[in-house]
């Protein structure tokens, strides 16, 4: 159901363009509005100025009806029902407790020690040596 309403609002839409387009412009804008086409004289204000109202109602038809339709299965939540544990936002990391009187940089090595799971900062292991080629 959705889907066709939505077809029908974009042809809607491109019916509202394509009228508002062929209107005749009142303002000079430079002599390029003017001129003679299919349509002319008052038969032309009436009928485009008729379409464009009609196609703009469906315009606001359509989309308050797209709009009940997204909101129609969507049950009413509340902040307040909800556990404080699953209100962090996803992705956000999570506190991590640090001792009192440390420095940014011991919180730092603390941190990153939390999330590698080692208990104790690792030796840096040393650059691994070429092996030289024996000569005969």
């Amino acid at each position: 159901m959705q889907t066709v309403l939505i077809v029908l609002h974009l042809m809607i839409v491109i019916a509202l363009v394509a009228t508002v387009l062929l209107q005749r412009s009142e303002g000079g804008a430079l002599g390029v509005g003017g001129g003679g086409g299919f349509m002319t004289g008052r038969g032309q204000a009436n009928a485009l100025t008729r379409a464009t109202a009609i196609l703009g109602t469906a315009f606001f038809v359509t989309s308050l009806a797209l709009t009940l339709l997204a909101h129609y299965n969507r049950a009413p939540k509340s902040i307040i029902d909800v556990p404080a544990a699953s209100r962090t936002a996803p992705g956000a990391p999570t506190p991590v407790p640090v001792a009192p009187g440390s420095n940014v940089l011991d919180q730092i090595q603390q941190i990153d020690r939390q999330k590698s799971g080692a208990a104790t900062p690792a030796a840096p292991a040393a650059p691994a040596q070429p092996e030289v080629p024996k000569s005969q």
